[in-house]
């Protein structure tokens, strides 16, 4: 009786899961603005300042994300694509080295931010805060750097996180970044992306439009299938990926309530779609 109980709240749940990522989807693309651009705009949205002077250009148009953004998305999907072909299921974080040199990374990435955030104010401002001296003036260059860098860190947390939480057979031993080799030509990957990110190419930013703001997506539904398979009580459920299409919808459609939430709600405050109208 108690099975035949969970296996309807089970198919229920299915149904409920599909039902709302079908609504949801729809609400936000009715709500959003037209064009595939737009919505990739919309994304970003939910995420990103969008200040025009902090973001790379494609002639007049603007790059859905920051230059900062750009480069942690971007980043994040370089490790994660990385450690898939060469981690499969693995589960343990880097070694203790690795860890140490994305730390740096992570605090390079705050110190630029707020280098960026107090310049910023100062602009706004003048006369603000004279004791406090900007270290450098910042720039979109450092902007992609430093937040390449954040998203290799995130990446490096969140591929091993997954595979623990979502496989029953996931591999217990240290994802692929633990050798230094590994690691030195997944930065190297990265550093050459940038440059060609700097070359401000129409040929190259178009594609990194889209895996940036994909990026977005696929970090937050990583995230959500960890919260949903906590929640239902699934984890270590799982041995191959076919089986994990219900975990993932729902990740995505938590994902998108987000989103669309957020998106209103600025929209709400601010009146356009555009981004904040700040100098820096």
């Amino acid at each position: 009786m108690a099975n035949n109980t969970l296996n309807r709240i089970g198919a229920a749940s299915k149904y409920l899961v599909v039902v709302a990522a079908v609504l949801v989807l729809t609400g936000w693309l009715v709500n959003t603005p037209p064009g595939l651009l737009g919505k990739l705009d919309a994304i970003a949205y939910a995420v990103c300042h969008r200040i025009a002077e902090r973001s790379f250009h494609i002639g007049s148009v603007q790059l859905p994300l920051c230059a900062r953004c750009t480069g942690m998305y971007l980043g994040a999907v370089t490790g994660l694509v990385f450690q898939s072909i060469r981690g499969g299921k693995r589960s343990k974080a880097p070694g203790w080295g690795i860890i140490a040199v994305l730390v740096v990374f992570v605090v390079a990435f705050g110190i630029d931010g707020l280098n960026s955030y107090l310049y910023l104010l100062k602009q706004i401002r003048p006369g603000i805060l004279p004791q406090i001296p900007n270290i450098y003036i910042p720039n979109n260059t450092l902007r992609l750097l430093t937040g390449s860098g954040m998203g290799l860190g995130i990446a490096a947390m969140l591929f091993p996180a997954f595979n623990q939480s979502i496989w029953t057979n996931y591999d217990d031993t240290r994802a692929s970044l633990t050798g230094w080799k590994g690691f030195g030509i997944l930065l190297g990957i990265q550093i050459i992306l940038d440059l060609l990110v700097l070359t401000q190419s129409p040929i190259i930013l178009y594609p990194v439009a889209f895996i940036s703001v994909l990026g977005v997506l696929i970090l937050l539904t990583m995230v959500y299938t960890i919260v949903w398979v906590m929640i239902t009580g699934q984890e270590n459920k799982y041995t191959k990926m076919q089986q994990l299409w219900l975990p993932l919808l729902a990740g995505f459609t938590i994902t998108m309530i987000q989103t669309f939430g957020i998106d209103m709600l600025r929209f709400w405050l601010t009146g356009t779609w555009g981004g904040f109208p700040l100098g820096g």
